[in-house]
């Protein structure tokens, strides 16, 4: 099936260079446990190939992550390979950007790109969230209602780096009714289009920056809404 968008009024084909994903709506129950085990993961395809945007040295160490949905949440899973696992952040909306940690942002509305939510969560499950949006008035932090996170890692307790660390798993996942003010549908309709951009900052030791939908930026930033991807929630 041709993949089309129809954004502010003009359709946009498949070769516009931005990321597409099928979110494939969950056959069988998610439980949230940080071990991406369930057979509804099975489902979804898995994203690979993330971009060093601002890569100058150092390992490139690879992301797998996988999307799901049903009538309450997005899910999203994400396996980081990691020889150097560390994170020391434990504070609610603390700077987990410092720790080894993954991002997810959302444009629930592709027409109004910039009016975007994050969620920002270290290997250790400190998550900081924010809306950046034409009608918030709020501070610059915000508070989701019935998140559920969880995440795994191999090696010792994660404020120090060990020589058994490979890799890290976070599973989260993200009543829709937060995105009420921006998206189309609560929940989503099959066919409804997001856009979305998937990141990973690396910690102390190889730290690295890499994102789903490239940026072009001259420095690290990924508070680039209109290089966000796009995602399709497909009831299938």
């Amino acid at each position: 099936m041709r993949w089309t968008l129809a954004v502010l009024g003009v359709t946009v084909a498949a070769a516009q260079p931005f990321p597409r994903y099928d979110v494939r709506r969950a056959p069988s129950p998610v439980i949230v446990d940080g071990k991406l085990d369930e057979p509804a993961w099975r489902t979804a395809k898995p994203i690979t190939g993330f971009h060093f945007n601002w890569w100058t040295s150092g390992e490139k160490e690879p992301t797998v992550a996988r999307l799901l949905w049903d009538d309450a949440n997005l899910y999203v899973g994400y396996y980081c390979h990691d020889k150097h696992i560390s994170a020391t952040v434990t504070e609610r909306h603390g700077p987990v950007s410092l720790d080894d940690c993954v991002e997810i942002f959302l444009s629930p509305n592709p027409d109004k790109p910039r009016n975007y939510y994050g969620f920002e969560m270290n290997v250790i499950g400190t998550m900081l969230n924010f809306i950046r949006a034409d009608w918030w008035t709020g501070g610059p932090r915000w508070d989701p209602a019935g998140v559920q996170l969880r995440t795994s890692y191999s090696g010792l307790p994660k404020k120090e780096e060990s020589p058994d660390d490979d890799h890290w798993v976070l599973e989260v996942a993200i009543p829709f009714r937060n995105f009420a003010r921006d998206a189309a549908h609560v929940p989503p309709r099959d066919g409804d289009v997001w856009r979305i951009n998937l990141n990973r900052d690396g910690g102390k030791t190889n730290a690295q920056y890499s994102t789903w939908s490239p940026v072009n930026t001259p420095k690290p930033n990924f508070h680039v809404p209109e290089s966000f991807g796009y995602v399709r929630f497909v009831n299938r």
